[in-house]
């Protein structure tokens, strides 16, 4: 992971230095602020920073990644959101600030669709794992564990996130009671991580791109993953369709682009060219791919129409588990 973000910064700084292929005036014009609403080390900072490094080739101006954390992504997001609309202050936005957290608090500040949406840019399968040194060894293991009513703490990057509401989804799916699964929030992925590799909590479920390092080091164990067919990079760890539990498939973490509300159409126009460029980009697809990730490039409007469907599935749940805060 230290290396990858070596290469990061790396690229970053090669990509400043050599804007010749970008756009000659108009937007942008200045430097682009591009808001990680989570903490160093989670799948939203390093989606921001793969963008950081190779975007400003084809934007001509350097792209500066700021993490601003807090609540669950909400006051990163809501700094966006307020912010003015000239696209020069963006979001790195994550299925837990921009999805999750809406569904579930209809106290925070914004909703689902408040923002711009300037395009989905890859998808992240989401795995349960537990530490290296657990007991459990495999997913009937632990399905029998769940089942028997046995007291589990999680962990997770914050109340809202889909490290979070993923258990509650899992619980109502498995006919488990949710009552016996502690959670447990930390300040972000990273952390989160951190917490469950040093047997802080019993399980995650997590973005392979955020553990997929600790699952090849043997730091932590992988027992299901969610897409609908087995990954290539962990060929070795079931479905949950698999496993029996098709609708676990609907977990599933994504990184996207946001900017405040009413965007100019300029910038909507820059940032939909410079994804569609980025969709034939072979170091950028290699390192996305690389983090676990399946690249997944979507126009604003199809993004939009991604976005509302996993909301309204999560927004149900949430709401028939008794999760909802109003």
């Amino acid at each position: 992971m230290k290396t990858l973000i070596k290469s990061l910064a790396a690229g970053a700084a090669i990509a400043v230095a050599s804007l010749t292929s970008a756009q000659a005036e108009g937007y942008p014009d200045r430097p682009i602020t591009m808001v990680i609403p989570y903490g160093p080390g989670g799948a939203a900072d390093l989606s921001a920073r793969l963008i950081s490094g190779t975007a400003p080739s084809y934007l001509g101006q350097p792209i500066l990644a700021v993490n601003r954390t807090g609540a669950a992504g909400v006051v990163g997001s809501n700094f966006v959101i307020n912010s003015k609309a000239d696209g020069y202050t963006l979001l790195s936005a994550r299925v837990g600030s921009q999805m999750g957290v809406p569904a579930m608090n209809k106290t925070i500040p914004y909703e689902w669709d408040d923002f711009t949406m300037l395009g989905l840019i890859e998808t992240n399968p989401f795995v349960l794992v537990v530490a290296g040194d657990s007991p459990i060894n495999s997913f009937a293991e632990f399905e029998a564990a769940i089942k028997d009513g046995t007291e589990m703490t999680y962990g997770s990057a914050g109340v809202g996130t889909l490290l979070h509401i993923a258990t509650a989804v899992m619980a109502d799916t498995m006919g488990a009671n949710a009552d016996n699964l502690i959670h447990v929030p930390y300040k972000g992925g990273g952390k989160a991580r951190a917490a469950i590799i040093g047997g802080q909590v019993d399980f995650m479920w997590q973005n392979l791109s955020g553990v997929i390092n600790a699952i090849e080091g043997g730091q932590l164990k992988a027992l299901a993953i969610t897409t609908p067919e087995r990954f290539e990079a962990v060929g070795d760890i079931p479905t949950v369709g698999e496993l029996g539990y098709p609708d676990m498939e609907q977990i599933i973490g994504w990184s996207a682009i946001y900017g405040p509300p009413d965007l100019p159409e300029d910038v909507v126009a820059a940032w939909t060219d410079t994804l569609q460029k980025l969709k034939d980009d072979k170091a950028w697809n290699r390192m996305t791919t690389q983090l676990g990730n399946v690249v997944d490039i979507r126009s604003p409007e199809e993004t939009k129409a991604f976005v509302e469907a996993q909301y309204n599935i999560f927004n149900t749940a949430l709401d028939k588990l008794g999760l909802t805060i109003r």
